[in-house]
């Protein structure tokens, strides 16, 4: 015990712990000194449970900020630093492993295949290339096929623990009411709720291992929804890939997204309806090079909006995405794209009139520019962003996140809500794919 090796996870509230229980919690031969905490909001502070830290950490583990990185591994003369958060370049990956080296300690980049578990049920993954890529759409139009051929499906979703992470070890939704029972933030609510809208059951939580042997009881193929772009926790039967022609290039220099790329039985290309044609041919002969066995699928996510006639001409506030627009980089999502194609007068700039933690993510992603990007990651943050769309002079607010932001908090002034679909254009389609995969 003695001899044990000192390690720092570097993570997200996130990958670092499917990473800890799967290879450190339990395991004599490392003593996990720290968590390190990054691009999600106050998250830093708090402590790993001993419920799930298990018998080697009675007083569960510490999660210190990022910025604290070095010191810590001067401090407590670290030997490894395992990075396990995703959604960066290969740049920022570098740059991280640098400043380990220097600072005296070894850079780890766990394999994917090490960090899968082994479902006793069929696994569809549904993951990206980068935050945004249109996820959700896809993940249900796999649950409606999988449907379609009379089994049983149960969504595990990629984890999104920032309150009371003994509470949010296992969690089952398959109602609005579960929401609020489990105290879910708006980045949590906005990934699940499409799937109860479809009647389908999600499961999240902490402890991947434990909820797979919870949904695998209720179900005959679990769909693996991925967060971020990050790997599949699960070994996928059938591995399908988003990338996103708005960000051709990015497959190819995003971490983990190049590895989803390469491990693709299905790549699909989104957006093609809004995409430029040689952002699309870059995207294919990306795909070619690099995983010429993947089969791929055209597709298009088309945009439908409630009321149209309350947007022509009119100022108009638009709200996106959060995770989509700060570290998924993107300058427009889907609320963009409707408040263009219905003719709005003008795109109100909200950054005037931000307050608190949104007035700092404009400072800290300034490429967001006159968007205002769906921040909610606890209650007080959730009352800032209220008080910004309040105090935002316009006459509609374009809600353009996957979750109906009006079930949340109270907007005062005329909304209208974008949805957008999942839309095959030609053949191969995901249907023809997956029913000859899965039969």
């Amino acid at each position: 015990m003695a001899n044990r090796k000192k390690v720092l996870i570097m993570g997200a509230a996130g990958r670092d712990f499917h990473n800890f229980n799967l290879l450190f919690r339990d395991n004599p031969e490392y003593e996990v000194i720290a968590f390190t905490a990054a691009q999600i909001p106050n998250i830093e502070g708090r402590r790993y449970p001993p419920s799930l830290a298990g018998k080697l950490y009675p007083q569960g583990i510490p999660i210190e900020p990022e910025q604290k990185l070095t010191s810590l591994i001067k401090l407590h003369t670290i030997d490894e630093v395992v990075f396990s958060y995703s959604d960066v370049s290969h740049e920022y990956v570098m740059h991280k492993a640098s400043l380990v080296n220097a600072s005296g300690a070894q850079f780890i980049l766990l394999g994917a295949k090490q960090t899968m578990i082994k479902s006793s049920k069929p696994v569809v993954a549904v993951c990206a290339v980068r935050t945004g890529s249109g996820k959700s759409p896809v993940s249900r139009r796999v649950c409606e096929i999988i449907k379609g051929m009379g089994k049983r499906v149960v969504v595990i979703r990629h984890p999104m623990p920032y309150g009371d992470l003994s509470r949010q070890r296992l969690q089952r939704f398959a109602s609005y009411e579960d929401f609020q029972r489990h105290d879910c933030t708006i980045e949590e609510v906005e990934e699940y709720e499409p799937h109860i809208e479809q009647h389908t059951i999600v499961y999240a939580g902490v402890d991947y291992t434990a909820i797979l042997a919870e949904a695998e009881k209720e179900a005959d193929i679990i769909v693996w929804d991925g967060g971020n772009n990050d790997t599949p926790f699960y070994v996928p039967d059938v591995h399908i890939t988003l990338v996103d022609p708005h960000r051709s290039g990015h497959e190819l220099t995003y971490y983990p997204g190049e590895t989803n790329l390469l491990m693709a039985d299905i790549v699909v290309i989104t957006k093609e309806d809004t995409a430029k044609p040689e952002n699309i041919r870059l995207l294919k002969e990306h795909i070619k090079q690099s995983n010429p066995k993947a089969v791929v699928v055209d597709a298009a996510l088309p945009v439908i909006i409630e009321k149209p006639e309350l947007i022509k001409g009119k100022r108009t506030l638009v709200i996106e995405d959060g995770p989509t627009l700060t570290h998924g980089g993107m300058a427009f999502g889907a609320g963009v794209l409707a408040a263009k194609q219905y003719g709005a007068g003008e795109i109100v700039d909200p950054r005037p009139y931000a307050v608190g933690s949104i007035a700092e993510v404009f400072v800290k992603y300034p490429h967001i520019g006159n968007l205002l990007p769906a921040m909610g990651y606890g209650l007080s943050q959730m009352e800032e962003l209220r008080e910004t769309i309040h105090r935002t002079p316009c006459d509609v607010v374009i809600i353009g996140t996957p979750v109906d932001l009006r079930k949340l908090i109270s907007i005062d002034k005329p909304t209208d809500r974008v949805r957008y679909h999942f839309r095959e254009i030609g053949t191969p389609t995901l249907q023809e794919l997956l029913e000859s995969r899965l039969r």
